[in-house]
């Protein structure tokens, strides 16, 4: 079994509970908010020590972390002396367990509310990615991946404003619904997918026109993003 394996059950289990789920956020494989409400959960197929510092880390996020992991084939001593180590931290435990009907999860303990200094930059910085994402587009656990982030939606609205406009000024762009971080992600470039042509005026590169493609489900939006800013 691998991390990814894990995220669909862990994912549904939390809907189920009534919170919206994104995954891959900040470095956090699973973030579940529901009114202000944030749980963040770590993946992993076994509990170690990378799965504890990653964990404890978030709780400067959220009084609320979870670790997820497939349930044991038996509960040795070894398991018992693994819980008493996690509800000292003060973090909870999700086990995930393949039977013949699919996989399942379910709750061994809640975490304690963590009493130690909150991060509130980065929270905000999390909520902040929930909020500007369009939807749930990674798999938790997933390393080597080219995740899709609000940055990267945002890009690709612009990039297919830039085709279908050509040359065009950020104001111009922003007209069209890219957004107050327009301006910053055309000179950042990170993709190398823009191109100024003079002094506040930038094009789509053959690169951009390619990548941001690629990406066809948000790539979709934003065409219809676009035809209904023109429509309006």
């Amino acid at each position: 079994m691998l991390e990814t394996d894990l995220s669909a059950p862990v994912k549904s289990y939390l809907e189920g509970h009534g919170y919206q789920v994104n995954c891959e956020v900040k470095n956090c494989d699973i973030v579940a908010t529901k009114d202000d409400d944030v749980i963040v959960v770590e993946l992993k197929t076994s509990i170690n020590l990378t799965l504890i510092v990653q964990a404890t880390n978030r709780q400067t996020l959220s009084d609320s972390v979870y670790v997820a992991v497939p349930a044991p084939n038996k509960k040795s001593r070894h398991w018992r002396g693994v819980i008493t180590v996690l509800k000292r931290l003060e973090l909870g435990l999700l086990l995930v367990e393949t039977n013949p009907m699919g996989m399942t999860v379910s709750k061994q303990f809640d975490p304690m509310p963590y009493q130690g200094k909150k991060n509130s930059r980065r929270r905000r910085a999390l909520l902040t990615e929930v909020a500007e994402r369009s939807g749930d587009y990674n798999i938790g656990g997933s390393t080597k991946t080219m995740l899709m982030t609000a940055y990267r939606e945002n890009a690709i609205l612009i990039a297919y404003c830039l085709s279908q406009l050509g040359p065009t000024s950020p104001k111009q762009l922003r007209q069209h619904g890219t957004g107050e971080k327009t301006t910053g992600i055309l000179s950042n470039n990170h993709y190398d997918w823009f191109q100024r042509v003079e002094k506040g005026v930038y094009k789509l590169t053959d690169k951009g026109e390619v990548e941001s493609k690629s990406f066809k489900v948000i790539y979709k939006k934003a065409i219809t993003h676009f035809k209904n800013g023109q429509q309006g």
